[in-house]
């Protein structure tokens, strides 16, 4: 979207949705979000840039034209491109316009407060209801969007924000955007039994929630772990909430983000097209077995 939105740096756009199509892709997953931060999307609540908009507006326009189907992430956990801090603070600066003494809003009163939970649903109202400047389409009708994701790793056990999308846009498959973490009943299958927040299984038990998702990172349980441990890792994590979106979900899984770190000590390319290969084969697997993949 940012580099759609600089006529600069718009044939990297190009250029990487062509070679995506060469190769045969047919799903991609964006963003459509960037909150307060250098040439947002949102510059404050319920402003947005034109400009950026536009971006957007090529990003979806380029992947009709070439048949590729487009997740849309609709607001990041963390802090890059603004997040729920973002959120927050321009919450904290309406109330302590109201009354200076009122105390600050922390990042998990997001889920809470009734302020930040606005300013979020109208950010989903002004993309969902977005006409494309360039096919006319408004996003909400567009067949070219495939799913909305509702938050990029959102870590609470409960955000009710599914129904309020599903009121505006029933066309389109909502997700959560969840990296997979379980809570207490199944925490041993979790990186080192942390609890992280989401519940894989309550939270996509929500009946507006179309689709499960993952994450995959071998190294995230630990730095310290063998090639050999990550693996097993890697092949518990697929297992288990494989088994899960079958038998308790009754929904589709998808990994929405798989990757080796280049930072780290070892890596190398083969290392990571192995890795790659695997986790293609264990989707393909799945899915010709009838999985939930």
């Amino acid at each position: 979207m940012m580099f759609a939105a600089d006529y600069s740096t718009r044939n990297k756009v190009i250029d990487a949705f062509q070679k995506a199509s060469e190769t045969g892709l047919n799903v991609a997953r964006i963003w459509a979000f960037d909150d307060g931060d250098h040439r947002p999307l949102q510059s404050s609540p319920g402003s947005c840039n034109e400009e950026v908009f536009k971006g957007l507006d090529f990003v979806i326009a380029k992947a009709r034209k070439l048949g590729i189907y487009m997740i849309l992430g609709l607001m990041n956990d963390w802090k890059d491109f603004g997040g729920k801090d973002k959120y927050v603070e321009w919450a904290n600066q309406h109330y302590h316009n109201l009354n200076r003494n009122i105390r600050n809003l922390t990042e998990d009163d997001f889920f809470i407060d009734s302020l930040t939970k606005e300013y979020y649903k109208n950010h989903v109202k002004a993309v969902l209801t977005r006409n494309n400047t360039i096919t006319r389409v408004a996003y909400k009708g567009d067949p070219t969007i495939l799913a909305w994701e509702l938050k990029n790793e959102p870590c609470c056990p409960n955000d009710p924000t599914g129904s309020n999308l599903q009121s505006i846009d029933n066309k389109h498959l909502p997700e959560i955007g969840l990296e997979g973490f379980y809570w207490e009943s199944r925490q041993q299958y979790n990186p080192n039994s942390n609890l992280d927040g989401t519940d894989f299984i309550a939270n996509n038990q929500i009946p507006d929630i179309d689709f499960a998702t993952i994450y995959l990172y071998p190294e995230f349980p630990s730095t310290n772990k063998t090639e050999a441990e990550q693996l097993a890792f890697v092949d518990k994590w697929i297992e288990s909430h494989v088994l899960d979106s079958n038998a308790v979900l009754e929904k589709p899984i998808v990994i929405s983000e798989f990757g080796k770190s280049y930072k780290l000590e070892g890596y190398s390319l083969d290392k990571r097209n192995k890795y790659f290969q695997k986790i293609y084969d264990d989707v393909y697997n799945s899915a010709r077995l009838g999985g939930p993949f």
